[in-house]
């Protein structure tokens, strides 16, 4: 079974940055793609940001390129998203996600979620 756990989100400024990670559990990690996703309370999750399971190839949604920045460590079973430059409007739950598939689409697997809000 695997899990995700979430963890850096928190309260700051808008131009400012933060990085969250997500630690997984079970043996297949390395074989998995990882992704980030967010949701804001009325509205439904969307996409954030992707990469492989080789890191070779990540892709972002349209709002967060050149802002965030997703990597992974596989030997440490971690992927992290850097969110540099915040705004107001990237205050969401941010989830991770993980996937048998390349591009992702909707994840097998999901963490709890951290909560990120920028103040204006």
């Amino acid at each position: 079974q695997v899990q995700l756990v979430e963890s850096g989100g928190g309260l700051v400024q808008a131009g400012d940055s933060l990085r969250l990670s997500c630690a997984a559990s079970g043996r297949s990690f390395s074989t998995r793609a990882m992704g980030w996703f967010r949701q804001v309370p009325g509205k439904e999750r969307e996409f954030v940001a992707a990469i492989s399971w080789t890191a070779l190839n990540t892709y972002y949604a349209d709002s967060v390129k050149d802002r965030f920045t997703i990597s992974r460590d596989n030997a440490k079973k971690s992927v992290s998203l850097q969110l540099n430059r915040l705004k107001p409007e990237d205050t969401a739950v941010y989830y991770c996600g993980q996937s048998l598939r390349w591009p992702m689409g909707e994840p097998d697997y999901w963490g709890q979620g951290t909560q990120v809000t920028v103040s204006s």
